[in-house]
């Protein structure tokens, strides 16, 4: 540097231009260039040449960012959509084992409710066949017992107040119809004979009239007994054709019993009440009265 005419090195000269030098120096070498064609001619190409290279060392620098970058990237994506179909098959497992216990709750349920209604209807069909059987066992045979009746004015029936619902009936005309509705000798005290159409509604005590009514049916003959007077009251009124109330009570007396009286259930009534009470001052049950009505016709007739 000394020597005008000696020309920079090539370190002297990178240094000057990344700006490396002393004040001093960076001076002289300003002031050489400046004055030297070749020193600045190879300036230059330095300077080129360290752009040159330090682009490319940004560029490959950069791709390799880009590529690190790039690959961090794709490892996320890949952990990320790794995670989401685990996830994913989580919660889909997790709605298939929901959904399986809700349906087997759901089957549980009906099941109970099924088994709940079936034990219901079960006991509403066995309610329902005990009261038919009921109702059955106190209506009499319609081959055997269709009904009787005279011919008789309605003014004769209401002007008689000792009518009888249940006159005494001859004996023998008691035994045939036992006999015919098959009530052995020793069972007969179960039972009352009864008339199907009352003698206050014109009925007539004949065999085709005529059938024992077991004491022990809830529809026995004193429940009877007030559909006869009920009847009887209503036809006197005029408020009942005399026909109609001997078809009604001919045809099934519990049926028409349900009607006038609207229940689905028999009613108690002043003389059935006395009837009990007498019944349980002589220690007799209250569906058999005290002395049966068969022994006082009976004992009527002797």
């Amino acid at each position: 540097m000394r020597d005008n005419k000696a020309h920079l090195s090539d370190e002297e000269l990178l240094l000057f231009s990344d700006q490396e030098l002393t004040t001093r120096r960076a001076a002289r070498v300003r002031e050489h260039v400046a004055q030297c064609e070749l020193c600045r001619g190879r300036l230059t190409k330095l300077e080129i040449a360290s752009a040159c290279f330090t682009d490319f060392h940004e560029q490959a620098f950069q791709a390799q960012s880009f590529h690190s970058w790039n690959a961090r990237n794709l490892l996320k994506a890949r952990l990320s959509g790794a995670s989401s179909r685990v996830d994913r098959s989580r919660r889909a497992t997790f709605w298939s084992v929901m959904t399986q216990q809700v349906a087997s709750a759901c089957m549980a349920l009906l099941l109970v409710v099924g088994a709940i209604w079936m034990v219901r209807h079960v006991m509403r069909g066995r309610s329902s066949f005990d009261a038919m059987t009921a109702e059955a066992i106190a209506l009499p045979r319609r081959t055997l017992t269709p009904g009787s009746t005279r011919t008789v004015q309605v003014a004769e029936l209401c002007s008689n107040r000792d009518l009888d619902n249940d006159p005494p009936v001859n004996p023998s005309l008691e035994q045939a119809v036992f006999e015919e509705y098959g009530v052995p000798a020793t069972s007969e005290k179960d039972y009352e004979l009864d008339y199907l159409i009352t003698p206050a509604l014109g009925g007539v005590d004949s065999i085709r009239n005529l059938w024992p009514q077991p004491y022990s049916s809830t529809w026995n003959a004193r429940v009877k007994d007030q559909l006869e007077d009920h009847l009887h009251e209503l036809v006197c009124q005029g408020k009942v054709q005399l026909g109609t109330a001997q078809i009604d009570i001919a045809s099934n007396w519990i049926a028409a019993y349900k009607r006038y009286f609207n229940t689905d259930k028999p009613q108690p009534g002043q003389s059935t009440a006395a009837n009990v009470i007498y019944g349980l001052a002589l220690g007799v049950p209250s569906w058999q009265p005290s002395t049966p009505t068969a022994v006082l016709r009976r004992m009527e007739w002797r």
